[in-house]
């Protein structure tokens, strides 16, 4: 069975990319191949990530490339040479534009920490959720997965899971707790069933 190729974009420290990987390696992505990591930035973790896995990588960034089209020009290049089916957007900080994701329907995954609609859209991101969380009070949070188009965290619902909030949480606290109990789960799931759906149209092609 021919998999569907997955390329991971990434900024910062990988743990959502280390969730795949672990994931893809215990079995659990029989239809999907992580073939590709992209990062926004050089001195990311996530990088040696995919080194230790084999898995090839290569830094895009909007700065080194002179703009947003010129990088998402490169980006476009890069997953074509790899024949890429799938984008899975794991802490990636550059915004893609309406042009590019529409290129992409329901072609690429991205994992918000909060229950959309929930403490989500532009600007929102990392500590800023669980802090927007806990600052208006609420006793449950969680994670989605969802598709990617031109509106941040606007794209159609994949997944979805609740995390408890507890009385002495601090944002980092509850930033932890919800990449472990739903970010980490959500994350490879969501990326199989695309990666699944992908393989059946590929054979009835």
């Amino acid at each position: 069975m021919k998999k569907a190729k997955i390329a991971v974009l990434v900024s910062g420290g990988g743990t959502n990319l280390q969730a795949l990987l672990d994931a893809q390696a215990a079995g659990l992505l029989p239809h999907g191949e992580i073939a590709l990591v992209v990062s926004s930035n050089e001195g990311a973790y996530a990088l040696t990530r995919a080194a230790n896995a084999g898995v090839p990588a290569e830094t895009v960034s909007p700065k080194r490339c002179g703009g947003q089209a010129a990088f998402e020009s490169a980006l476009s290049d890069l997953l074509a040479a790899h024949e890429i089916d799938l984008i899975v957007l794991a802490g990636f900080l550059t915004i893609l534009s309406a042009d590019f994701t529409a290129r992409w329907p329901s072609r690429i995954l991205n994992v918000h920490p909060s229950l959309i609609p929930a403490f989500c859209g532009k600007g929102m991101y990392g500590l800023k959720v669980h802090e927007a969380a806990l600052a208006k009070g609420v006793k449950v949070t969680g994670a989605t997965v969802h598709f990617v188009n031109e509106i941040p965290d606007g794209g159609e619902i994949l997944l979805q899971k609740a995390v408890e909030v507890l009385p002495d949480d601090t944002p980092e606290t509850l930033q932890r707790r919800v990449m472990e109990q739903a970010e980490w789960l959500l994350l490879p799931r969501a990326a199989e069933l695309v990666s699944e759906q992908i393989v059946k149209e590929k054979s009835n092609a």
